[in-house]
C-alpha cells in the first residue's frame, strides 16, 4: 500500500505548479504602461498604438494567469484523486453511514417503529386497495344500472300481460 503524501509535499507541488506570482495580492487600481510611468504629472504621452499594446499586454497577463490557474487546479484534483488519504477517508464516510443506517434501523425494529421503507410499501397498497374498490364500484353501479332497466322492462310486461288478460267478472 502506498503511503500518502505529507500535506507540505502537496502544498510544494502546487507552489511550483503555479508560480510564486499565484500567492500574491493581486494589484489594485488600473496598471500603468511604461509611457505613462515616463510622463510628467499630468500629462500622458498615451498614443493609440501603446493603449492597443496596454490591452494586449493586460490581456496576455490575463490569460497566463488564467492558464496557470487551470494548471494548478488540474493538479490539484489530480493529487487528490493519488492520495491514499482522501480514498480512506471517502471509504471512512461510507462505511461510517452505513453503520448509522443499520443502527437507525434496528433502533426502529426495537421500538417497533415502521421504516420508511416499510410506510412506502403500506402507502403502495393501499393505493391498489383503493383502485381495486373503485373498479368494484363502478362495475356494482353497471349492475345495479342493468338491474334497474330489467326491472322496468318486467314491470312493463306485467302491465302488458294484465291488460292483454280478460277480465274475469
Amino acid at each position: 500500500m502506498r503511503r500518502a503524501a505529507p500535506q507540505h509535499a502537496l502544498n510544494q507541488r502546487l507552489f511550483h505548479a503555479c508560480g510564486p506570482a499565484a500567492f500574491q495580492p493581486p494589484r489594485m487600481g488600473r496598471r500603468r504602461s511604461r509611457y505613462e510611468a515616463a510622463a510628467a504629472p499630468g500629462q500622458s504621452r498615451i498614443s493609440k498604438v501603446s493603449r492597443v499594446s496596454f490591452e494586449s499586454d493586460y490581456q496576455d497577463d490575463q490569460d497566463g494567469l488564467r492558464a496557470r490557474s487551470e494548471q494548478a487546479i488540474g493538479e490539484l484534483a489530480q493529487a487528490l484523486l493519488d492520495s491514499n488519504v482522501l480514498e480512506n477517508a471517502v471509504a471512512a464516510a461510507f462505511g461510517a453511514r452505513e453503520k448509522a443506517l443499520e443502527a437507525q434501523h434496528a433502533a426502529m425494529a426495537a421500538l417497533n417503529l415502521p421504516s420508511a421503507g416499510d410506510v412506502e410499501r403500506l402507502e403502495r397498497r393501499l393505493r391498489s386497495l383503493s383502485q381495486r374498490l373503485d373498479e368494484v364500484e363502478d362495475e356494482l353501479d353497471r349492475v345495479s344500472r342493468d338491474v334497474g332497466g330489467l326491472r322496468r322492462e318486467l314491470a312493463a310486461e306485467r302491465r302488458r300481460a294484465t291488460e292483454d288478460a280478460p277480465v274475469e267478472d
